[in-house]
């Protein structure tokens, strides 16, 4: 599949998703990743040496793929903060999506990547897979084939390109010698539950209505 801008995929998915604006956030779901796990170790010597508890195996891209479980926004660590208004994502979204879980490989370094998470760069104008286990740095960048940010769901789809920054890694390690950044080494596709975010007057209404019906309890 060619891969579009970021605006040109994301613009077709807002346009297409909602008649009215609504903030929301990113409450749940899974990130879903087929990589072509042969061109790494190719690549690399890096082989796949399995996953941890609690992945998704399968994946929703087919055989071969694994998930990974998108994080709450009330989880005690790396809670999920992304969120956008429907109506103006561009000039509204941000925060990161979180995962937990984690991907092991063993050649002649042993690594495990996982918790990822998913922010864009404003930097590099790019949206991030970032590790938080060994390396601790961006994994890839996501090169968005497709989009659909709703009000009820977010929906991306894009090719996993090998960061600069992970390539720099592997030149470090000694794994490689030639530099692998932009290599397409797979796909993902985040699928993403949202929850309406309550407006500041939500909110207050919310609570004068909690009061109310606490003083009515008490009679």
């Amino acid at each position: 599949m060619r891969t579009q801008s970021v605006s040109a995929a994301l613009v077709a998915g807002v346009v297409a998703s909602t008649a009215s604006a609504e903030l929301v956030g990113v409450v749940g779901g899974q990130t879903n990743v087929l990589l072509d796990f042969s061109l790494i170790e190719a690549a690399t010597g890096l082989a796949l040496a399995g996953v941890s508890d609690g992945v998704i195996v399968p994946g929703n891209l087919g055989a071969g793929s694994v998930a990974f479980a998108i994080t709450s926004p009330d989880s005690a660590d790396l809670p999920t903060t992304f969120s956008y208004d429907t109506g103006d994502f561009f000039g509204s979204f941000g925060g990161t999506i979180e995962h937990r879980g984690a991907v092991f490989f063993t050649g002649a370094a042993d690594v495990a990547v996982g918790n990822f998470t998913i922010g864009y760069n404003t930097d590099l104008a790019v949206f991030q897979v970032g590790d938080n286990l060994d390396l601790g740095i961006a994994l890839f960048d996501v090169g968005i084939t497709d989009a659909s940010p709703m009000t009820n769901t977010f929906d991306v789809w894009g090719d996993l390109l090998i960061s600069n920054a992970f390539a720099t890694a592997l030149i470090d390690l000694g794994l490689v010698t030639d530099d692998l950044t932009g290599v397409d080494v797979g796909d993902a596709w985040v699928q993403g539950l949202n929850q309406v975010v309550p407006t500041p007057g939500a909110v207050a209404l919310l609570a004068v209505a909690g009061l109310v019906g606490t003083r009515r309890r008490r009679f």
